[in-house]
């Protein structure tokens, strides 16, 4: 404001040194000189305080970039193989998380071949479940490398962007969402260890599948989805209604380049462990990934867009109509 005052001063000194120019008509250039200088003050505490609004408004939107920051965090503990320090580590990082987002945590520990696994579950509301979940863990091998098969994987985006995008969602889901179901946002370790050492893949949501109190409406699986060139297909062994529901919301988002509503690869996921014990479940994944397993799936490959692209469609599902064109009666188990 005090830059505003300054240029007006010297304006009006400047009018008062032309010849010719009346005691009068002086006063009257002043007088709307500090009319129009008001008049700017209000405007701008207007847009002040408005952007003040939006800005608080948007900080309880989901953010790609806080999504991303998230991945970086993940990627600076470092490989996540299950049974690690890093790895408990991570176990860490996921709890503080949700715990300062207000959500109750409880950590699912069981041994499977003599290693420790911990699934994370983060639960909040009330009403029929919903389970949104993701792998943490990362692979001990990067056995798909091109060169060196004998070192860990980062897992940016294989265990890194899905446990991303549901820690950013815990800081946005509102009421809206909570106030309709029971979420839980489930964080799954032992996925990533099959085919080595005798160890089936999905060990983590395996046991939560199985041991769960309550059969939830639905599960949706998040895996792989901050690749840069984001492609995100139907996957073949999904609940199709529930594929077309996230797909719908997509398209309404203006996200149709990004989720293809086509099938085109059948993958066995945490979503697969929910589906043969007869419950509803989709992967959302991008497995166009050439980083996929290798060395090289590092924090550089991937995008806040591709992120924020998945969270709203994640977040505009559970804070609209979860259940609508479900079947599911709301209040039910």
């Amino acid at each position: 404001m005090m830059s505003f005052s300054r240029e007006q001063d010297a304006e009006f000194r400047c009018l008062s040194t032309i010849q010719g120019v009346s005691e009068q008509r002086r006063g009257r250039v002043l007088a709307e000189g500090h009319a129009q200088t008001e008049a700017l003050r209000l405007i701008l505490v207007g847009l002040f305080v408005f952007t003040c609004v939006a800005c608080s408004g948007g900080e309880r939107r989901f953010s790609g970039r806080r999504a991303l920051a998230h991945v970086k965090a993940l990627c600076e503990i470092g490989p996540r193989p299950v049974g690690s320090k890093a790895n408990a580590r991570a176990v860490e990082y996921i709890s503080r998380t949700l715990e300062r987002h207000g959500w109750q945590v409880e950590v699912q520990s069981f041994a499977y071949s003599g290693v420790p696994v911990r699934n994370v579950v983060g639960t909040k509301g009330q009403g029929p479940v919903i389970i949104i979940g993701a792998h943490f863990d990362t692979r001990p091998v990067a056995d798909k490398d091109p060169a060196d098969r004998s070192l860990p994987v980062v897992g940016a985006n294989d265990g890194g962007s899905g446990t991303a995008v549901l820690l950013e969602l815990a800081r946005v889901l509102d009421k809206r969402a909570t106030d309709q179901a029971q979420i839980k946002l489930a964080f799954f370790d032992a996925e990533d260890r099959g085919e080595l050492g005798g160890w089936p893949w999905c060990v983590g949501s395996e046991h939560m599948a199985k041991t769960l109190a309550n059969r939830p409406a639905y599960v949706i699986v998040v895996d792989m989805v901050g690749d840069d060139d984001q492609r995100i297909y139907y996957e073949w062994s999904s609940t199709l209604w529930l594929s077309e529901k996230l797909w719908q919301i997509a398209d309404r988002l203006g996200y149709r380049q990004h989720f293809i509503p086509e099938h085109r690869y059948s993958i066995l996921d945490d979503h697969s462990s929910f589906l043969q014990w007869g419950m509803n479940a989709a992967l959302i994944i991008d497995f166009d990934y050439p980083y996929w397993h290798t060395r090289y799936d590092t924090l550089d490959k991937i995008s806040a867009d591709s992120l924020q692209r998945v969270g709203d469609v994640l977040e505009t599902l559970l804070e609209g109509e979860p259940f609508s064109s479900s079947g599911v009666e709301p209040g039910s188990n």
